[in-house]
């Protein structure tokens, strides 16, 4: 099986990183039976969620009085968001692998890394979203596209046990992209998100 130490994190120095290992091959059965399997990581993840809508919340006035995201509610909330980027990989078919019940990196074939800020703008706070409109609106249509791939690659499974490179590597683009622009509004770093796609 492979870690996420196999996986080159990239980044190109931006501080939050995602990626996925590509499986050489998955199984055609479990295709059909992912969504059912991951129900439990589903119960979990809800109300790791909305722990985290109020870890959130305190941090925006954390941020707003002190310029910092207190660190112990910054790797809860990084841990939740790689918790449910997981879940994401093998219910969208991109590993077979079953999810760890953890928040700890290195425990799945997936990177979700976010650098610490040391200092955060009191400002930015009150405008990510609306920064992010841009990003948001191409992030949606990206995905229009990517779930349409996921459908073919669905097929491609059944039929020869590989998910197709290309398909791949842009289902995971696209969700590298979201990841970003969602840290981005989320207060985990100031660093404008690139229009890219790319590690």
């Amino acid at each position: 099986m492979a870690t996420a130490a196999a996986i080159d994190a990239g980044g190109a120095g931006y501080p939050i990183r995602y990626d996925v290992a590509y499986p050489e091959h998955l199984s055609r059965g479990l295709i059909f039976i992912k969504w059912l399997l991951a129900v439990p990581h589903y119960v979990i993840v809800y109300f790791l969620a909305l722990a985290w809508e109020v870890v959130t919340f305190i941090a925006f006035f954390a941020i707003l009085f002190t310029k910092k995201y207190p660190e112990g509610l910054f790797k809860f909330s990084v841990g939740v968001r790689r918790w449910q980027a997981n879940v994401s990989a093998y219910v969208g078919l991109l590993r077979d692998e079953y999810p760890p019940f953890s928040m700890d990196a290195g425990q799945y074939a997936v990177v979700y890394e976010v650098d610490y800020p040391q200092e955060l703008s009191r400002w930015l706070i009150f405008v990510k979203w609306l920064l992010a409109i841009p990003h948001i609106i191409v992030v949606a249509l990206l995905g229009i596209v990517a779930l349409l791939l996921g459908i073919i690659a669905w097929f491609a499974i059944l039929f020869t046990g590989k998910f197709p490179r290309p398909l791949f590597d842009f289902v995971v683009g696209v969700q590298r992209w979201s990841e970003r622009v969602n840290g981005y509004v989320s207060l985990f770093t100031d660093a404008y998100p690139p229009f890219s796609m790319a590690p």
